[in-house]
């Protein structure tokens, strides 16, 4: 490639970076106007206030948060000092100069900010051109020579500087003149910068900051695991706005990332993912408040976006003894690693010819080789339809399913089948604000060869006696019978005003009557997205999104006594790592759990194999290596194969991969459970 060419190319990559400032932007100030935070500057450095999904207004939250905690620790820690500085590197459209100032007196605070010439023209406008940010800078000056730089705003407490910080010797010599004094305490700030840069010129400002600052710290928000099926989703997105991550490839966790300052000069280091913030060092009262403001279903997203994002702090000189982030002794999230202990389980596509996709669809096993599909989420939007899933004599296929009634939009619900009497379609929701009250019954006949094309059911709305449960979502619901009776055992699940339900009801299907039945023991915890099987007479309930949004690795025997019912807490040899938003199915004596979502960062949940005998837990990774797409297992339904249980099929699953975009496992996959039975 010619210099010229390759010029142009690199102005090209530098002008899509510059661009993820823009979309930036927009987000933070759709939290700020949500309530998220407070910050009455952003909106100055945008065209319209566009509202972002709760998702997103949640992850810039976390950022905002992380970022504002450490620039808050810093300047506690520096109050003595006659001079300090903070320097943020990439700065963009950040309003941190502004807020500060309108907090209080800055004295003996600098604030610099360095961006891309272009960006910070851009921003020295519209901070010209705005009154409320143009009072923040009481002795402002506007260089005349703007149009080239390198300096576009200058004050005694804020510079907006333009240079490239590629070109060591060009910014350390812009800064100086400046006026930034290098052995103040200084702050730097990098939020998600130097990950655009190849890995070389990153390095090089890591060392560059360590050499220059003998007394500073350094504050880094970026990205982290790059390869499991998210970080794929992710670092496709950033590639498609021509804006690579380059850093993650070589510091693919937290550990690579503290090592990485260690090597370059840092004296202490600091790293943790987002989860570990949120959950370590955000208030609970803080966690139920940002909680609350708006209706939120995407908890899957939310923590994996959590997990692949950082925040590390680096000190060097006496600001090493004055930590900005210090974890916490005692974590609400365990510390749990999983023990694999056989070789990895192979997933296949289950059929080339067979295409189905979304998440939070239901399903159930009419007959061998028969597996009814309803409702969920796909990329058209919630969907009314049902399907089926038909095995033939050579391969599977998808059928319709016709009915007189309306399925409706159900997403999160269940579906019970009840021997010689149909199916019951249970819960779930259109939106957060409206769960689904109504129970349809299913009836259908598979003897009509034409049911190899579509499949023709009977649905009618049950009208059930009693004191009815709550509308909810995320429950499980479940077959039981006692006393000669049939019952549906309902347990968990939320609600638009409860995030996690514990309460537990039966429906009695012969007199179609809600019944109070005696359950002794001491009841689980209130949970979400956990699984609930057929386990002799009685169930067992695994996992789950608990209390406070954290997941739970406990597992109850719900036994029948003579008068009812008795929850027993099964007592394992070794903690099962919590997960939840996974499904499970009881094989003999074992309950086997397949994937989820756990808030461990090194890896995805597999395959859990737990003897209900003994309470020995068996921990397997999956082999996805046949699968061409970033295969996702939460949001999904499985069903087995076959009457031995050693082959199981997964449907649907994905989610929207935060502002990466919606990802949709499009085809079922089938699982090999014989290596592990």
């Amino acid at each position: 490639m010619s210099p010229v060419n390759r010029n142009k190319k690199k102005q090209g990559k530098d002008t899509a970076v510059q661009g993820t400032n823009d979309s930036s932007v927009v987000s933070k100030v759709s939290a700020a106007a949500q309530g998220y935070f407070k910050d009455d500057f952003l909106k100055h450095f945008v065209c319209k206030v566009t509202r972002r999904a709760p998702l997103i207004n949640r992850g810039y939250y976390v950022r905002w948060k992380a970022v504002d905690h450490c620039v808050k620790q810093f300047l506690v820690n520096t109050k003595s000092c006659i001079r300090r500085q903070i320097l943020s590197l990439g700065a963009g459209f950040d309003s941190l100069y502004f807020r500060l100032h309108s907090e209080g007196p800055l004295e003996g605070m600098v604030v610099f900010e360095v961006d891309f010439p272009d960006v910070a023209q851009r921003k020295a406008a519209l901070i010209r051109g705005n009154t409320a940010l143009k009072d923040a800078l009481p002795d402002w000056e506007f260089p005349a020579g703007e149009q080239t730089g390198p300096v576009y705003v200058h004050s005694s407490q804020y510079s907006l500087l333009g240079v490239d910080l590629r070109q060591e010797r060009e910014a350390e010599k812009v800064l100086t003149a400046a006026g930034l004094q290098w052995d103040s305490p200084t702050l730097i700030l990098s939020e998600v910068v130097l990950t655009y840069m190849e890995t070389k010129w990153s390095d090089a400002v890591i060392s560059w900051a360590a050499r220059l600052f003998p007394q500073s710290m350094f504050v880094m928000y970026e990205q982290v695991r790059p390869d499991d099926p998210f970080g794929r989703v992710m670092q496709s997105h950033f590639l498609k706005l021509n804006s690579a991550l380059h850093a993650i490839k070589d510091y693919s966790d937290t550990t690579a990332q503290k090592q990485r300052f260690l090597d370059r000069g840092w004296e202490e280091c600091v790293c943790l993912d987002m989860n570990q913030f949120y959950f370590g060092l955000v208030s609970e009262l803080e966690r139920q408040r940002i909680e609350n403001i708006e209706p939120f279903d995407e908890f899957e997203e939310w923590h994996q976006k959590c997990s692949h994002y950082f925040i590390l702090t680096a000190a060097k000189g006496f600001l090493t003894c004055q930590s900005l982030i210090v974890p916490p002794k005692d974590s609400p999230i365990p510390l749990l690693r999983p023990q694999w202990k056989a070789l990895p389980l192979s997933v296949r596509p289950m059929s080339a010819s067979v295409s189905v996709e979304g998440l939070g669809m239901a399903s159930c096993t009419l007959s061998p080789g028969f597996i009814l599909l309803s409702g969920g989420s796909g990329r058209g939007g919630r969907d009314t339809a049902a399907r089926v899933l038909i095995r033939g004599p050579a391969d599977w296929s998808c059928a319709r399913v016709e009915s007189e009634m309306d399925w409706g939009v159900r997403l999160y619900h269940t579906m019970t089948v009840v021997p010689g009497w149909g199916v019951i379609v249970l819960g779930g929701r259109s939106s957060p604000l409206n769960p689904v009250g109504s129970i349809l019954r299913v009836t259908y006949s598979l003897s009509d060869e034409s049911c190899l094309n579509t499949l023709k059911v009977s649905l009618k709305e049950m009208v059930c006696s009693g004191i009815a449960p709550k509308p909810r979502w995320r429950h499980t619901a479940t077959l039981l019978k006692h006393g000669g009776r049939h019952y549906v055992f309902v347990f968990g699940g939320c609600t638009a005003t409860e995030s996690e339900l514990g309460d537990a009801h039966f429906l009695c299907l012969e007199d179609q009557h809600w019944t109070e039945m005696l359950i002794e023991g001491a009841m689980p915890e209130a949970r979400h997205s956990h699984s609930a099987c057929p386990y002799g007479d009685g169930l067992v309930l695994c996992g789950g999104l608990g209390r406070r949004g954290i997941p739970l690795g406990d597992v109850f025997l719900l036994k029948p006594t003579l008068l009812g019912f008795c929850w027993e807490k099964l007592q394992v040899q070794q903690p099962l790592v919590p997960r939840y938003s996974h499904s499970a199915h009881v094989l003999g004596e074992n309950l086997v759990v397949v994937g989820g979502v756990w808030l461990q960062a090194e890896s995805v949940p597999g395959v859990a194999v737990i003897n209900l005998t003994t309470g020995s837990i068996t921990e397997v990774s999956l082999d996805i290596t046949s699968i061409a797409w970033p295969f996702m297992l939460h949001s999904f339904c499985s069903e087995l194969l076959d009457s031995e249980g050693r082959e199981v099929v997964l449907i649907g699953g994905g989610g929207n991969c935060f502002s990466f975009g919606t990802h949709l496992n499009p085809q079922p996959v089938t699982l090999d459970l014989g290596p592990v039975l």
